[in-house]
């Protein structure tokens, strides 16, 4: 029987391919990719070990038989099962860094990874931290796949990293990242949000948690619906695991420390509930005060 990939010779082929099989389809995006074409892209170039930010040099490659009925049978299968393309490849990439994924984890996509790496930290003029190096303990709530702990143990040289999370599977992916990435400074806890860390006290609080609200929850696209429940669902406002991470942080932040949140799109809900509390809201390329900053004084420790 043939098969399209008889007829698709090139990369510029099988990505012009892709994006005609993914619109046809209506496929829904929003795992590090935002269109057709960036989805197509990644696939393809993933597939082949290629730099994914370099498709002009290969555009015009001839694939084997191979590599070409391998990337056909991705496509089709992200068609037919609606499967992120990230799981797909197995791979997911935040600020250039490439991590393992896999349905045990959410795709790794927050936007505190761009703000780490801004000038709000160690730049000239206002910054949330001014010396990188000054930074001696860090903790990644809800880690996931352990990339917001790996990214941190990267920035803050002199810090060492506890990354938690609740899920054991989540943890185990985790593990892959920091084995395969020589993050020898993060240390992986399994449990509730700060359960399991005794007490201590971080220079830096990081979390991405749970914070789809429920009615957003019963309409997700299916794409969504392999990512693991527990890693998207906040309750009813979606703000469930952020009111227990604000209710326990002074305890376990250091004095002249900080703590950074991702929450989605409840401001308004949080500084009608929290009036005394200075959110300080961080606006990125793609997302418009989703990210909020709380100082350690702001949080009662002084």
């Amino acid at each position: 029987m043939p098969s399209p990939a008889d007829d698709l010779i090139t990369i510029r082929d099988l990505v012009r391919y892709a994006v005609s099989r993914f619109n046809a389809a209506g496929l829904s995006f929003g795992h590090g990719t935002s269109s057709a074409l960036d989805d197509a892209v990644f696939l393809v170039l993933e597939t082949l070990k290629l730099p994914i930010d370099e498709l002009d040099p290969w555009l015009d490659a001839r694939l084997t038989c191979a590599e070409r009925e391998t990337i056909v049978g991705l496509i089709e299968r992200r068609v037919d099962e609606r499967i992120p393309t990230p799981y797909l490849v197995g791979r997911a990439y935040i600020q250039g860094i490439p991590f393992h994924v896999d349905e045990r984890v959410i795709v790794p996509r927050s936007f505190i990874g761009e703000l780490l790496v801004s000038s709000l930290v160690g730049g000239e003029g206002f910054a949330l931290i001014d010396d990188p190096e000054a930074v001696t303990s860090v903790v990644d709530i809800c880690t996931g796949s352990g990339c917001l702990a790996i990214l941190a143990s990267r920035l803050f040289p002199n810090a060492e990293v506890d990354a938690v999370d609740l899920s054991p599977d989540a943890l185990e992916v985790a593990a892959i990242n920091v084995e395969t990435l020589g993050a020898d400074t993060v240390h992986l806890h399994q449990g509730d949000l700060f359960g399991p860390l005794a007490g201590r006290r971080y220079d830096l609080i990081v979390t991405n948690p749970p914070y789809v609200e429920a009615e957003v929850m019963a309409e997700l696209p299916e794409e969504y619906r392999h990512e693991p429940e527990m890693a998207l669902a906040g309750g009813h406002d979606g703000l469930d695991v952020v009111r227990r991470i604000l209710a326990a942080a002074p305890d376990h932040i250091a004095p002249g420390g900080g703590l950074i949140c991702e929450i989605g799109t409840g401001r308004e809900i949080l500084e009608a509930e929290y009036p005394d509390l200075p959110f300080l809201w961080l606006d990125t390329e793609e997302s418009e005060a989703e990210v909020f900053w709380l100082t350690a004084e702001a949080l009662g420790v002084a």
